[in-house]
């Protein structure tokens, strides 16, 4: 079985967003993790990178626009 780490933007030990990874969706600008533990989490963007030799993965998390910051 290969479980991977799943990491936010960048490939830090600060940007860990998920450890023991066993399934990774990609679905309407989501992409979806879910542990071995069948814990799931949901980040808007897009994957970015997966090696799943080593058991990483990079999501590159969508960037909110200035309209969606509730400014008139």
């Amino acid at each position: 079985m290969c479980l991977s780490t799943v990491y936010k933007n960048t490939l830090t030990p600060e940007t860990v967003m998920m450890r023991n990874v066993m399934r990774i969706e990609c679905r309407d600008g989501y992409v979806i993790l879910t542990d071995l533990m069948e814990r799931t989490m949901a980040i808007e963007g897009n994957l970015e990178m997966a090696n799943l030799v080593d058991g990483v993965a990079v999501v590159k998390e969508a960037e909110e626009s200035s309209d969606s910051m509730g400014k008139s």
